[in-house]
């Protein structure tokens, strides 16, 4: 089959193990917990692993949709729909990449301000957090890559600070199981999506891959891994806090870590967060790299003269949204428009690509 891209520019097929995971495993293990519980209460770790499961069949629709390794979303959307129509759905898709961007690049950006330094300015933080972000992006997709790895790799250590809330443990906070209605738990299911989505940018990234053929089990086991770390995550904050102290509780995961103490470190909260922007960055930096991706192939603008502007765009929302309000408001916004992204839009897309695919010739797609 052929392969558009040249060979420099492509990246082994396990590496969309950690594409996929970086993309999920953000900002969202800081705070989830107190936005799942609140439809089905100690139940929600029943929905995180109904979210995990629903996925990978979302995921199998991406796949079957990108099995050429020439073809990515435009294309789909371009043979489904007819190259204008298909082009304009494709700017489209431009806005939730570019709102799934923000989202974690504010909300990282209140984290710091909360728990390290809260008199900082938020456009201090945010032009600190651009440039960098820049510079990470003009090296091109396989410097993504390798941050992906790296922010897959060096953080997990950081994960088995979770022990030590074990410690304090009430196993009873999970008692009685499955004592919510199944309309509960969906509406908590639909709450925890935001903490899944970011995968679906594979539909950008897939003519990357050197073998794409054999790419479906690393990208099955990267959603497989990410919902195993989620419901750890879920059942340890459980048996940690009530649920009353958890309504009360914005970010669980950084509240379990400030009780780790370690002789020669005073607030271990402090080398988590900034170490977690090794997690950070992936989440931030794919989907603004899948924005220039679609601007070069429709309006052949190179990615370097797109990237300026669609990283000023992000900096100036970033400092409109300028209280803890505001970054909620966005987060549930997001959480809403991924959610019928995922489970509504990629269906209806596979349906009609599936049909209209097969009034084309092997050789056009």
């Amino acid at each position: 089959m052929e392969q558009n891209n040249k060979e420099n520019y492509l990246v082994s097929t396990f590496f969309v193990f950690f594409l996929i995971h970086s993309s999920q495993t953000g900002i969202g293990l800081l705070s989830f917990q107190n936005t799942i519980i609140e439809n089905a209460g100690h139940d929600s770790w029943i929905s995180v692993i109904i979210t995990g499961l629903s996925l990978h069949i979302i995921l199998w629709m991406i796949l079957k949709m990108v099995s050429n390794p020439t073809k990515d979303l435009l294309k789909i959307h371009q043979i489904s729909f007819g190259e204008k129509t298909g082009n304009f759905l494709s700017i489209i898709v431009i806005g939730y990449f570019l709102l799934l961007a923000l989202t974690v690049f504010r909300t990282y950006i209140e984290v710091i301000q909360v728990w390290v330094f809260p008199m900082i300015k938020t456009w201090e933080l945010s032009l600190g957090l651009a440039c960098l972000i820049i510079y990470i992006i003009t090296g091109g997709f396989r410097t993504l890559t390798g941050l992906s790895f790296l922010g897959v790799v060096l953080p997990s250590i950081l994960l088995l600070t979770l022990y030590f809330p074990l410690q304090y443990a009430n196993f009873r906070n999970l008692m009685p199981v499955f004592n919510h209605s199944i309309l509960e738990i969906a509406q908590s299911s639909k709450a925890s999506s935001l903490i899944f989505i970011g995968f679906e940018s594979l539909l950008i990234y897939f003519p990357f891959i050197k073998h794409p053929s054999k790419s479906a089990k690393w990208a099955h086991g990267a959603l497989a891994f990410t919902t195993f770390i989620y419901l750890l995550a879920t059942l340890i904050t459980f048996v940690y806090f009530s649920q009353g102290q958890l309504k009360h509780t914005l970010w669980p995961t950084l509240a379990m870590i400030k009780i780790v103490e370690i002789p020669f470190i005073m607030r271990i909260e402090f080398i988590f967060i900034f170490t977690w922007l090794l997690v950070i960055l992936p989440t931030v930096c794919i989907p603004i790299w899948c924005c220039t991706r679609i601007l070069k192939k429709i309006t052949k603008i190179k990615p370097r003269k797109s990237l300026y502007p669609i990283v000023l765009f992000i900096l100036l929302c970033s400092i409109f949204i300028d209280d803890r309000l505001k970054v909620d408001a966005l987060r549930k916004f997001t959480s809403e428009v991924g959610f019928y992204f995922i489970y509504s839009y990629i269906p209806i897309l596979f349906i009609i690509y599936s049909l209209r695919k097969s009034k084309f010739k092997s050789s056009e797609y």
